[in-house]
């Protein structure tokens, strides 16, 4: 794609870098048969290649958004199913964060937008003002239906509430800060590694059991799991609505936290359990490449980051124990196995998790149209909720179609998407791993 950037806008490094990814795009249009805006909606505008020009026309003539930009980038999941799609290897995934950082920069939403996006962002990334919120939205449910005919903000809050579990979890008996022998005590040159676990924000509210699920499964390999001090929200919610200095804010502290333990006893990994926040930490290092005093030390980070299940095909197990995973008539548990977009297109894992629940014996089977989106996307299903639950309902179709036991999935923002859609049991792929090699039964199947 040819740019008509001047020098003057080209000294800016955000602007340089949008630029060069701009320039790859060769208008193929590749993109547009795996975008599910597109699909849904058959807007050139809503596909990548759409929003593309509309960011190329805002940057390039040094604009401020407007209310037609704005809607088309907002409504892009940043699924990044167009990057694997991609013959060219545009990275439309720091080109929308661009865009999104400078929409925040350059245009005024109207109030009640403002407003809830604030909220979000002032809630959600810390666990105890979200613990209280869950509480809150138990109380509010039942108001849902008569806020889906108070406008486009009513609808917004109505699916804020459908959302919302019936209560907050257990805290969890596995907090931090912390550290997790193994269960037996290994020589030293027999400890196999020392990881630290991302404890996270919502997830650490609506289903601590994952966490508690993989410091189980970790240990009974040999893996010392420790949970450190200062670690909090990776950053993704606030990052993709914009909010960069809240974003960098978070990446910071984290990567202090994980530095201590890195200067210290150091750290053969950093495992994350919910795809949306490792696809962020994995991108840590470009997040903070402009920071003096962090852009290694990032970028170390980054090079550390693992999927739980990247990280557990390397290690060893025993078989899988008699009493799991299967049903009567000793029939192994039929498994859909969700691949998050983050997981997937993010961070381009997709054997991993389905070769680990097959090992452990399960029957797993994938999801027909896989490659689109569920409609969670962080804050997505808030913001824009009629987009996604058409999106949650082409997924749940799809799955039923497998006649599954169960559906398995990696990332925390999906398995409570597909929950409020079905009744079929959502379990994270840690959960059933742990529940094979010795742990309990998932609390989703009992």
């Amino acid at each position: 794609m040819q740019t008509n950037f001047t020098l003057a806008q080209l000294a800016d490094a955000g602007i340089a870098e949008s630029e060069q990814i701009l320039r790859k795009c060769v208008h193929c249009g590749f993109c547009t048969a795996t975008c599910p805006t597109f699909q849904l909606l058959g807007d050139e505008l809503d596909s990548p290649r759409g929003r593309i020009y509309l960011i190329k026309d805002m940057l390039e003539n040094d604009r401020p958004a407007d209310a037609r930009t704005v809607k088309h980038i907002d409504r892009c999941l940043s699924c990044l199913s167009c990057m694997t799609t991609c013959p060219s290897g545009v990275n439309y995934m720091h080109l929308i964060d661009h865009a999104r950082g400078y929409i925040e920069q350059t245009y005024r939403r109207p109030a009640a937008d403002r407003a809830l996006r604030r909220v979000l962002a002032f809630v959600l990334p810390h666990p105890g003002r979200f613990r209280a919120a869950v509480a809150a939205a138990f109380w509010a449910k039942p108001l849902a239906p008569v806020l889906r005919h108070l406008g486009a903000t009513g609808r917004r809050l109505a699916a804020l509430l459908s959302l919302a579990p019936a209560r907050a979890a257990h805290g969890g008996h596995m907090s931090g800060p912390a550290t997790f022998a193994p269960q037996e005590a290994l020589p030293p040159a027999g400890q196999k590694a020392r990881v630290a676990l991302l404890s996270g924000c919502a997830q650490s509210v609506l289903a601590p059991s994952i966490n508690e699920a993989t410091i189980r499964l970790l240990n009974r390999a040999g893996v010392e799991v420790v949970l450190p001090a200062g670690e909090g929200c990776c950053g993704a919610l606030v990052h993709h609505m914009g909010r960069e200095a809240d974003a960098l804010a978070a990446a910071r502290a984290n990567v202090d936290a994980w530095w201590a333990e890195i200067a210290g006893e150091g750290l053969d990994a950093i495992l994350v359990t919910a795809s949306g926040c490792g696809t962020t930490i994995k991108d840590y290092g470009h997040m903070l490449r402009g920071d003096p005093a962090y852009a290694e030390r990032a970028k170390t980070v980054s090079g550390l980051a693992r999927d739980i299940t990247e990280y557990v095909m390397k290690l060893e197990f025993g078989a899988p124990t008699a009493s799991a995973p299967h049903k009567a008539g000793d029939r192994p548990l039929v498994v859909a196995y969700h691949s998050a977009c983050s997981m997937q297109h993010g961070q381009g894992i997709r054997e991993e998790p389905k070769t680990l629940l097959a090992m452990a014996g399960f029957q797993v089977r994938d999801v027909p149209e896989g490659h689109l989106c569920c409609g969670s996307a962080g804050t997505y299903n808030i913001l824009q909720p009629e987009l996604a639950t058409r999106l949650r309902d082409r997924k749940l179709s799809n799955i039923e179609k497998l006649r599954p036991d169960l559906i398995a999935t990696g990332n925390i923002g999906c398995m409570t998407q597909l929950a409020s859609g079905t009744d079929i049991p959502v379990v994270h792929t840690a959960e059933l791993l742990d529940w094979a090699t010795g742990g309990p039964v998932p609390a989703a199947l009992e």
